[in-house]
Parts: C-alpha cells; sequence; structure tokens
C-alpha cells in the first residue's frame, strides 16, 4: 500500500496529474542561441512547516514560485484555500497566536501575520540575515525568532508591534536551527557546533545547557518543549536528548540508528520524533523505557513539522501529512495535493539531458521532460538531485542529503538507491564517468560543521562504492571530469557550511583512478573559491571559476597558459570539439579554445536557480543545450565543433 500511495503522490505533485504539456521540439533548424521554451522546468508542492488553528493546518511551501500558505480543513478533508507570501524563497518557519498564524521566510527574512478569520495577510517585520530558519510563541503571545547567519534570536511583540534582538547566541556560530519557549524562558538550538542555550525571557542572560557528553555533535536541529520537559533532535548522529527543565542535569540520549532527528514532539507523557535516513516514526515514555518504532508513511521522507491535534500525531512532509493515532496504532499518509493543495514551479538544482529526455531536479525528486512528446512526469526521490550523469541506458544522480547515488532507467516509475557516500558527506556536486575504468565519480561538500569533502568511485562493474576523504586537505570537491583513468577535480573552499573556510584559493587537482592517490593539485586562478565547471579535450582541461575566469591547463606542458574572463559567476562547462559553453544564470557564453575569444550566444535569461547557483546541461548530439529561464527549462540551439 506504501508503494502505491508513494507513487500517487509523486505523480500528483507534478501539478495534478502525471502529465504536463509542454512546447514539442522544433522540427527546423534553430540557429545558434535560439531560445525555445519548454514549459515549467520542475513543479512540486515542497512544505516547509505547519500550524494548527483549530481544525485547520496552515502549511507553508518553500522554493516555490509563488510561495502559499494552503489550509487543510481537516473535517472537510481538502484544502479550501491558499494565501500567497510575496517575499522570501520559502518557508521554514510557523507558530500559532491564538487565531493568528505567524510566517518566517527565507533568503529574505520576513515575518508575516496571517489572520485566519479575515484571511488577511500583512508583512509585520523584515531582519537584514538571510534566514528565518524556526518561529516560537510563548505563553503570553510573543513571538520568537530563529535567525541565521550568525546565529541570533529577536523577539516580535504582536501587541506594539515592535521587534527586540536578543543577539548572537553564540559567538562564531552560524545557525539558530531550532527555537522553543515558556513564560520564563526562550531555548535555542545552535549549530554547526552544537549548543543548547537558555536564554532569559526578562533579562537577556544565556547559558548553555547541553550535556556534556552532546557537545561535539553539530546541530541541536530542532527543540520541543511541555509544562515539565525539553526535547531536542541531535544531528549529526541521529539522537534525543529528553532534558527536565527544571534540573538540566537530570537527562536522557536516545539513540536512534538514524543519522538525523528533523522533527520532535512532547505529548500526553511522551517523546514523538522522526529520523532520517529511513523517515520512520518513534515514541518513547517520557518515564523511561525503550524506544518504540511506530511505523513508516513514506520511506526516506522528512518530517519537517511534528504537530498534535485532537490526541493524534501530525507529520507534515513534502505536499503531505502523515497521521498517527495512539488509540489504535494506525499510521495513515495524506496527499494533500490530490487534496488541492497547490503545486508550482520551484527553484530547480540540477538539470541533465540523456538526448531523449531532460531531468531537472529540485525538491524530493526530478521532473523529467520528454522531448518528443513534449509531455513531464515526476520522479519522486526523497531528497534533491543535485547532478546527474548518463551512462549507456542509466541515468545517474547525486542526491542530497547523505551523499546518496541513485540509478533510473527511462520508464521506470521510481529510482534505486545504489550507494551512500557516508564519511560525514552531505552535498552531491558533480559526477563523470571514466571509462577506461568503468567508475563514476562523485564529489560531494561535507556536512555542515564537518572538514573536507570526498570523492566517491562507484565501480559499474562490481556495484562497489569507495570514498576518499581528504583528497585535497581542508577544501571541498566540486567539479570533476575524466580522462583515461584521471579524475580531474575543482575544489571549493567552503567545507562543511557554518564552518570558516581555512584555505583562501579554489584549486585544480589530479587522482589517479587506477592507482587511487592524488597526482597534484594547484590553484589556477588566483583569489578564485570555487572550480565551478571543468571539462576537457585530448590535450588540456579547462575550468570555470566563481568569479567567471575561465582557464586553460595544458596537459603536455603541465601548467595553466591561458585565462578569459567570461561572464558574471561560472557554473556547468561543456567542451564540444574546439568550443566551449557556460552560463552565468542570465548570458550563454560560447568560447573559442583556438582564439579564447568569447561570444554571448543568448541573454536574458535571468534563471531561477536555486541558492543562486546556475547550472547548463549538453545534449548528446552537441546541437542544444537545456538551461533555465526563470522557472521554465529552456533549449539554446547550438552548432557545436568550430
Amino acid at each position: 500500500m506504501i508503494q502505491r500511495r508513494r507513487f500517487l503522490q509523486l505523480t500528483a505533485v507534478a501539478g495534478g496529474s502525471a502529465l504536463l504539456p509542454a512546447a514539442p521540439a522544433h522540427a527546423h533548424t534553430a540557429a545558434e542561441g535560439e531560445v525555445t521554451v519548454l514549459g515549467p522546468a520542475s513543479v512540486t508542492s515542497a512544505l516547509g512547516n505547519g500550524e494548527f488553528v483549530g481544525g485547520v493546518l496552515y502549511a507553508g511551501t518553500r522554493g516555490l514560485s509563488p510561495n502559499v500558505v494552503g489550509a487543510y480543513d481537516l473535517a472537510r478533508d481538502t484544502v479550501t484555500g491558499h494565501t500567497d507570501i510575496p517575499t522570501g524563497i520559502g518557508v521554514w518557519a510557523m507558530c500559532a497566536v491564538g487565531t493568528d498564524v505567524y510566517i518566517g521566510t527565507h533568503g529574505r527574512s520576513d515575518l508575516y501575520r496571517l489572520d485566519t478569520l479575515t484571511g488577511a495577510l500583512s508583512k509585520v517585520g523584515a531582519y537584514s540575515h538571510p534566514y528565518i530558519w524556526g518561529l516560537a510563541s510563548s505563553p503570553d503571545g510573543k513571538v520568537y525568532l530563529a535567525i541565521s547567519e550568525p546565529g541570533r534570536v529577536v523577539e516580535y511583540d504582536p501587541a506594539t508591534g515592535t521587534s527586540r534582538d536578543l543577539g548572537v547566541i553564540v559567538e562564531g556560530e552560524a545557525y539558530v536551527r531550532s527555537i522553543a519557549a515558556d513564560a520564563t524562558t526562550v531555548y535555542a538550538g545552535i549549530g554547526a557546533h552544537a549548543h543548547l542555550i537558555a536564554i532569559d525571557r526578562a533579562t537577556g542572560a544565556k547559558r548553555d545547557i547541553l550535556p556534556a557528553e552532546l557537545a561535539a555533535r553539530d546541530f541541536v536541529a530542532s527543540l520541543t518543549i511541555s509544562d515539565t520537559h525539553l526535547a531536542g533532535g541531535i544531528s549529526s548522529n541521529g539522537e534525543v536528548l529528553v532534558m527536565s527543565k527544571s534540573d538540566p542535569s537530570d537527562h536522557r540520549v536516545l539513540a536512534t540508528g538514524e543519522k538525523y532527528i528533523p522533527s520532535v514532539l512532547l505529548h500526553d507523557g511522551y517523546v514523538y520524533f522522526t529520523g532520517r535516513p529511513t523517515g520512520t516514526l518513534y515514541r518513547c515514555r517520557l518515564d523511561g523505557g525503550a524506544v518504540e518504532t511506530l511505523g513508516v508513511a513514506l520511506p526516506e521522507a522528512a518530517t519537517h513539522r511534528l504537530l498534535s491535534h485532537e490526541g493524534r500525531i501530525y507529520g507534515v512532509q513534502d505536499g503531505a501529512v502523515f497521521v498517527y493515532d495512539p488509540a489504535d496504532g494506525s499510521l495513515d499518509y495524506v496527499n494533500l495535493v490530490q487534496r488541492g493543495f497547490r503545486a508550482a514551479p520551484e527553484q530547480p538544482m540540477s538539470v541533465h539531458s540523456d538526448g531523449r529526455r531532460v531531468y531537472v531536479g529540485g525538491k524530493g525528486g526530478a521532473d523529467i521532460h520528454d522531448l518528443k512528446a513534449g509531455t513531464s512526469t515526476r520522479l519522486g526521490i526523497p531528497g534533491e538531485p543535485k547532478t546527474a550523469l548518463t551512462v549507456r541506458d542509466v541515468t545517474y544522480l547525486g542526491v542530497y542529503t547523505q551523499g546518496l547515488l541513485y540509478a533510473h532507467r527511462a520508464g521506470e516509475p521510481s529510482a534505486t538507491l545504489l550507494a551512500k557516500t557516508g564519511n560525514q558527506q552531505d552535498r552531491p556536486r558533480d559526477l563523470a564517468h571514466d571509462a577506461l575504468t568503468g567508475l563514476i565519480a562523485m564529489t560531494t561538500q561535507p556536512e555542515p560543521g564537518q572538514l573536507n569533502g570526498a570523492l566517491s568511485l562507484y565501480s559499474l562493474r562490481t556495484g562497489k562504492l569507495d570514498t576518499y576523504r581528504p583528497v585535497v586537505e581542508r577544501q571541498s570537491l566540486y567539479a570533476v571530469t575524466c580522462r583515461v583513468g584521471v579524475a580531474y577535480l575543482g575544489t571549493n573552499i567552503q567545507e562543511g557550511l557554518g564552518l570558516p573556510p581555512v584555505t583562501t584559493t579554489a584549486r585544480l587537482a589530479a587522482f589517479d583512478l587506477r592507482a587511487r592517490k592524488l597526482l597534484w593539485q594547484l590553484e589556477p586562478v588566483p583569489g578564485a573559491k570555487v572550480v565551478r565547471g571543468l571539462a576537457h579535450t585530448p590535450l588540456a582541461v579547462y575550468g570555470v571559476t566563481d568569479t567567471g575566469i575561465l582557464f586553460e591547463y595544458d596537459l603536455l606542458h603541465r601548467k595553466v597558459t591561458r585565462t578569459v574572463k567570461v561572464g558574471a559567476k561560472g557554473s556547468d562547462l561543456h567542451v564540444s570539439g574546439l568550443v566551449a559553453y557556460t552560463t552565468d544564470g542570465d548570458a550563454i557564453y560560447k568560447v573559442d579554445l583556438v582564439t579564447f575569444a568569447v561570444k554571448t550566444i543568448a541573454s536574458g535569461l535571468a534563471g531561477e536557480w536555486f541558492g543562486g547557483e546556475p547550472k547548463l546541461a549538453l545534449d548528446p548530439s552537441r546541437k542544444a543545450l537545456y538551461g533555465v529561464r526563470g522557472r521554465d527549462l529552456v533549449r539554446i540551439a547550438v552548432t557545436g565543433r568550430r
């Protein structure tokens, strides 16, 4: 039943049916730079949080255009309306004060109040920080904001309409990732180095109450309180802290075997919590006993919020909620899209073409565009496909979180998990195939607060994955291209998010795929922080940096021989014959690799890529590129070889 529900959810999220219309491919020979719009790049209904007012669940979306708060009426079992959120790139934070719902955005940190009686939305606060990660209301009706970066807490008073900044909570820490409040105290969960700070609401005095045995963890990623207890989800060892509010020394740490605890809830003498990667719902009695496994509504799904209503437990997931009834132990899965929740174009994260189809990665999967039929289907994956590669008839996808490698055969309804990187790795950055060794190379960035990216090598012959960390000390690995048994790697000086870089310049490195060792490394462009794209010809490796500089590394002379400014910033790089293509998200650039002359072949794309990281795909025919204009997938005609 779960598998059937999963398939229905994934197809429904793609706009309410399995197929979405798109523009048919042009039959005529297009001029270089001609742009053809193929419809929305990726359509989904990714949720970030939810809150109950009476019998209505208000759920907010993330990464959509526009983002909305949808109202799901439990009694009517339908979504009765949507409220557009005009700013920010998504909603991670919500709380309720009486019949008002407060909504915090990220990308731009704005605070909104939704009057659920009248439906009126008003912006009541704006803050000069990138993220509002969480909101909590106190018994006397004040709203507390968990803000990053840096990690700070702000108090908003609805009675006066004013905000009070409680300051940076732990100096040097970027994130307040979770927050809870009672009559006297605000509790702030910190990362990328874990702290649990109790803030006196009256005086602002702070004290760290995280138990010593958890001091080496990454995040206090989720929090919940009752009259007597505080509970928190601890990353990245999948633990749950249960603590007496009156005596922090009276605490227990519950081990789960999970990696993350994204949501926790204290209810009726139990602590309920969910885990990733499995997606399991657990509980444990506050007065002791073992952890109980209650079930899995959707395998591997993240639960963004746990809520209680009329004795039942509700878990907010992407496009859905699950409902657990303690009275009979039932666990039901409710697809909100099928009940009218709006799906919309999201900010894409990756784009790849296998020649017949274009995969566009986003939250919870990828849209697959059939170029001949002009239709789109949704491939559900519990995570975010950050990069993709096709070898023969199989498409491989690098998926966030945990540095996962999936495989998908065209026409199959689901993708198959092949391997997990482990080694505290988080974000896949690039994939490349080496025909000589039969290896797929995947580069990754570590988890927040962790050191050193990794190179993972997956053997198509044996199905074995080997991970090497570090390869380049104190840097992440970003771009990769493979040539006759050597993987050429472009790095990023940023290690895990929230960790200040300790190096200053990105590098180009070579790794022997047979001997499994680093051959050499160098800094190709002074001041560059990331080498975002790599490609090669028989005689040279070409790269493009975050500063928009394209460089040529001569394989015979073993040095960088030429550089040229291409665009405002770098992205994916593709070589076709003696020309290269890249984009800065707004324009498509063609570089003559003989003369190093740069030509703009298309402009005005203004691609709305997630995180501002533009991507570009080259069709295997070498007659087309695929990118994004706004949030639409576009085909850009190219002539290829010089």
